[in-house]
């Protein structure tokens, strides 16, 4: 296969789910959490719930780095947007994200903070090369894809002796995730994973080996098109079935053991792991996130700027927390489709384009789910 359009075949969707069918045993359930947000989407845009048996449940997991962001973090973002001599700049997602009292970064700019939404990192170069007068900030977040483009701006930036840039950092790592999933307490079980594609081709399949070996969960990394999901699926009903837990790579035309080594030293280069860091759902996570080295310190806007210490406030009627790790769906939020829409989101997990409640919005997976195939 080399052309997207192969892997959104209806045909051989048809088959490799009747194949799925085949390989379910009755009598047991298969709990498999899509770890990325990405998947989410494309899982419902494709309609491929409605391809497989019952006896797969598909678990919707903390793979959005706009939904997994706290609130204490986008304020302290707001903060920085507020302050006159600041120009912030950041991804498009982010910006209709509610913070605390339901302030966005979208309300300070209609206020008349000077909030740009730009399309990558090194743009932001540019705005700080224009405004020489100002402090440009750019506020970082996203998984392990996302870090490579800042480490590079933060490199040239250091390179270019830019006195006026700083970067808010927010990346956070996707094994740590994982691990907090599989390491809560209480009744949520899930017997395998779906793992992320566009982290995987950074980090590489490897770094899912302590899944299997600790938990004694399968991992198996997928590509976002439907035969890629649906086979991914498959590989783990198979390795369930046959009492296996292993880390396979579906999506091996992009995923290798050891991932994107340049990127990876890249970052080594600029980031050290925090010692903690608070996600939205998961709570204050070891290890978890990446701060800047002390090399790249005077880059750090944690260390030039000085934040206040107001207390965030969480809306307490959204169901965002309990989504992230698996406990809830979207359509079990009483917030859900009124008042909570895309247009008038309540919560991050309605912003961003890989938010669960925006794919079950979206997609009207709300609405009674109605099998498409019988086994046989």
């Amino acid at each position: 296969m080399k052309y997207i359009d192969e892997f959104r075949d209806g045909e051989k969707a048809g088959h490799m789910a009747r194949l799925i069918h085949r390989q379910v045993r009755e009598g047991r359930s298969y709990r498999l959490m899509e770890f990325c947000g990405g998947h989410t989407h494309a899982i419902f845009r494709y309609g491929l719930v409605d391809l497989l048996p019952r006896e797969i449940e598909l678990i919707h997991g903390p793979g959005c780095p706009v939904c997994v962001l706290p609130v204490a973090r986008l304020d302290m973002a707001i903060e920085l947007a507020r302050r006159p001599e600041v120009i912030l700049c950041t991804y498009g997602d982010m910006l209709r994200v509610p913070a605390s009292d339901g302030t966005s970064l979208l309300k300070v700019r209609a206020e008349g903070g000077d909030v740009r939404m730009l399309y990558s990192p090194l743009d932001v170069l540019d705005v700080a090369r224009d405004n020489l007068e100002r402090q440009v900030v750019f506020f970082a977040i996203g998984f392990e894809t996302t870090t490579p483009p800042t480490a590079l701006l933060l490199r040239q930036a250091d390179q270019l002796g830019l006195t006026n840039l700083s970067v808010f950092c927010n990346h956070v790592l996707t094994p740590a995730a994982m691990h907090a999933i599989l390491s809560e307490d209480g009744p949520l079980h899930l017997d395998g994973f779906i793992g992320p594609a566009h982290v995987s081709t950074v980090i590489g399949s490897q770094a899912y080996e302590a899944f299997p070996a600790q938990y004694g969960k399968p991992v198996v990394i997928a590509g976002f098109e439907p035969l890629d999901v649906l086979q991914a699926i498959l590989l783990l009903v198979g390795q369930l079935n046959a009492g296996r837990a292993e880390v396979e790579n579906q999506f091996t035309r992009a995923v290798t053991p050891q991932g994107n080594l340049k990127a990876r030293h890249l970052m080594d280069e600029v980031f050290t792991p925090r010692d903690s860091f608070e996600w939205r759902g998961l709570g204050s996570l070891p290890a978890s996130a990446l701060c800047l080295r002390p090399g790249l310190a005077h880059l750090d806007a944690e260390q030039r700027f000085t934040f206040s210490s107001g207390q965030s406030r969480e809306n307490k009627a959204c169901e965002c927390p309990a989504i992230l790790r698996g406990r809830k769906k979207p359509s079990e939020c009483r917030l859900f489709g009124n008042p909570c829409t895309p247009e008038t989101p309540q919560g991050s997990c309605m912003v961003s384009a890989e938010g669960a409640c925006a794919a079950y919005y979206g997609h009207g997976r709300y609405r009674t789910r109605g099998p498409l195939l019988a086994k046989g």
